[in-house]
């Protein structure tokens, strides 16, 4: 008798787990795929919009990407920048490299509130420009094409995640059935 009662009990079990199993695999199957979707729609945003802008860096050793200066960029010479990796590299190692050497390292607020202050002098002005067009390039480069194409990668790596602990779940629901 007993063992009749263990036996439904855990054949009770087995029922809830099921369900448990079920509705956990579904949930994860749906935000897997919502996940897939926002890696899919991100990265070929990415890709797309920053192809678009047709950026390239410099041939490698050549005068432009000078092998002493700019070592680690060598691999990427003459290619387009278009993944978040390359976005990052052109972003920080090109063109924050050539910042630096605008106005002795200073930012761009630093020298618009010294050009503010003597608006008469063409140096500062034309720092204060080189220097807003460079960071805006900079910043748009490294938030649209690195930030994102990482959000992208992340959003690839919950999905598949997610869609693998569906198909897990999904198993276990029909082993849990089996038994019941």
């Amino acid at each position: 008798m007993a063992k009749q009662k263990l036996s439904a009990q855990t054949k009770a079990v087995n029922k809830v787990y099921m369900v448990f199993a079920l509705i956990a695999a579904v949930l994860l199957l749906g935000l897997g795929s919502l996940a897939m979707w926002a890696h899919t729609f991100t990265t070929d945003m990415v890709r797309t919009e920053l192809a678009a802008q047709k950026v390239y860096f410099p041939a490698a050793g050549s005068k432009s990407l000078d092998p002493k200066e700019f070592p680690d960029l060598q691999k990427y010479g003459g290619q387009l920048v278009d993944t978040p990796e390359e976005a990052r590299a052109y972003a920080n190692g090109y063109i924050g490299r050539h910042l630096e050497k605008v106005a002795g390292g200073k930012v761009y607020s630093e020298v618009s509130a010294e050009a503010q202050k003597d608006p008469t002098n063409t140096k500062l002005q034309q720092q204060k420009a080189s220097l807003f067009q460079g960071e805006t390039l900079r910043g748009i480069l490294l938030s649209t094409g690195y930030a994102f194409g990482t959000i992208g990668k992340i959003a690839g790596i919950a999905a598949y995640t997610m869609l693998v602990g569906s198909g897990v779940l999904f198993a276990a629901a029909i082993v849990l059935r089996a038994r019941s």
